[in-house]
């Protein structure tokens, strides 16, 4: 197998939000893609906020392109000159008022969706969580801070009791089986 060679860019789009460029493109076997769609993001962080009783914290939020509102683990991307997980330790705090005197375990880091999206996912876990703020928003964040039951929310996933989204499911279940693996033993 070889890569695809790209011909010419071209950006239909920029924002702080993001770009999408269109890239023609000449595959190994000779064949021209002349319209492929990009979507350039910055990378993402995302956590599974567990408090000491146990809970979950989570976000519900209006969602536009979903049409509805989601449940989903705290997110958000890294400012200039944070590293990783200041970024996150920043976006839990601003979007739940919740923090932990304990580092940030990172998880994993994925590519997004890499047919089409440039950015990675890094989903970390933070453990015995406190709420110690008050939400700090940015204008157009309309965030309810949801708890729910840790053990029992994987359930509430799997028979689609929880409106949710991809990115919140994946690290749920990369938070369980760490928590499973690794601290469960040492009970």
């Amino acid at each position: 197998m070889s890569k695809w060679k790209t011909i010419k860019t071209e950006y239909l789009h920029k924002s702080p939000y993001g770009n999408i460029r269109k890239d023609r493109c000449e595959l190994p076997n000779g064949n021209m893609i002349d319209d492929y769609y990009v979507n350039e993001y910055a990378d993402w962080l995302n956590a599974v906020v567990v408090t000491k009783d146990q809970k979950i914290v989570l976000v519900e939020q209006y969602r536009h392109a979903g049409g509805d509102f989601f449940v989903e683990v705290p997110a958000g991307k890294i400012e200039s000159n944070e590293t990783a997980e200041a970024g996150l330790t920043r976006e839990v705090r601003e979007e739940t008022g919740y923090t932990s005197l304990r580092k940030p375990i990172l998880l994993g880091e994925f590519m997004v969706n890499p047919a089409i999206q440039t950015n990675k996912v890094k989903t970390f876990l933070l453990l015995e969580a406190f709420k110690a703020y008050e939400q700090d928003l940015d204008d157009t964040e309309d965030i309810k801070v949801r708890l729910y039951d840790f053990d029992f929310f994987g359930k509430q996933i799997l028979t689609n009791q929880i409106n949710t989204q991809l990115f919140t499911v994946t690290a749920y279940f990369l938070a369980k089986d760490f928590i499973h693996e690794h601290l469960s033993e040492k009970s």
